[in-house]
Formats: C-alpha cells, sequence, structure tokens
C-alpha cells in the first residue's frame, strides 16, 4: 500500500526500495561473534537515526524469541508513526511491539505462525495489560485475539 508509513527490521536483508530513513539499534553490549548493531528500512522520508541499548530485552522478563528486540526499542519506534491509526506486526514473535503499543497506548494486530511464540506474545501482552502506565490512556478497542479461519 502505497503511502502507509513502514518500518521493517532486518530489511537490509530483502529487496526494498531505496531509503533515507533507516533506524539503527546500537547494542552496547554486543558479543563479539553478533552484530553491534541492526537495521531497520523505512518508508519514511528523514534522516537516519540511531537508539542506543543492550541487546538483551529487558532485564524484568526472560528472553523467549531468538531476535526478540528491548520494548523500549519498539516503543522508540512507535514514535516515528505517531499518525498511524493501528500498528501490524506480520512477524510478531514474542510479542515486543504489541507490548510497546499497549505501553504507548496504541492500536496493534500481530501475527506469528509458531505456537509457542504466539502463546508467549499473548501471555506478555496480557501482563502489558494488567499493568497500565498511568499516564497513558490504554488504547481503544481493548486487546482482541481473533480466530484467523
Amino acid at each position: 500500500m502505497r503511502g502507509v508509513p513502514a518500518i521493517v527490521w532486518g530489511g537490509n536483508y530483502i529487496g526494498l526500495p531505496a531509503s533515507r530513513g533507516w533506524l539503527v539499534w546500537r547494542k552496547t553490549n554486543a558479543a563479539p561473534s553478533f552484530a553491534g548493531a541492526e537495521l531497520a528500512w523505512t518508508s519514511l522520508d528523514m534522516n537516519v537515526a540511531v537508539f542506543t541499548s543492550a541487546t538483551s530485552p529487558d532485564s524484568t522478563e526472560p528472553k523467549v524469541h531468538p531476535t526478540q528486540k528491548p520494548v523500549a526499542l519498539m516503543r522508540w519506534c512507535l514514535g516515528f508513526l505517531l499518525n498511524a491509526p493501528t500498528i501490524l506486526d506480520p512477524f510478531m514473535g514474542s510479542g515486543t511491539t504489541l507490548v510497546a503499543c499497549q505501553k504507548e497506548g496504541r492500536a496493534g494486530i500481530g501475527i506469528e505462525k509458531d505456537p509457542e511464540y504466539f502463546d508467549a506474545a499473548c501471555r506478555r501482552v496480557e501482563e502489558a495489560m494488567r499493568q497500565p502506565d498511568l499516564f497513558v490512556a490504554p488504547p481503544t478497542p481493548a486487546p482482541v485475539q481473533e480466530p484467523l479461519l
């Protein structure tokens, strides 16, 4: 869909159109055998932006997915999509994007084909719902798990 803002982590590995609006996650504690940064392609007309944090997810929760990102990183990304009425994560994994949506009072949809990761994502979103930010209005309507078929 033309004109729809998009952020694609790992977009440097697939054939997306040229962009000047790249996002960079600079990892402060990356192991020597892993990348010190990850790139996200965007459809946004902006300068490159850099987010610096540790590689591990938030210290209060275990890592359940091999490419799990910190919630703070996804909240930062949402800041580039302020006018997007709904956030779609077609590769939801452990649900970090939807947790960030919940914490920002944004509507989000996640799709995950792996049942274990899907269940983990549901648990994480439910936990985020139980611990709302008092300064952020909850998304309307409340999250609902819809059947695929």
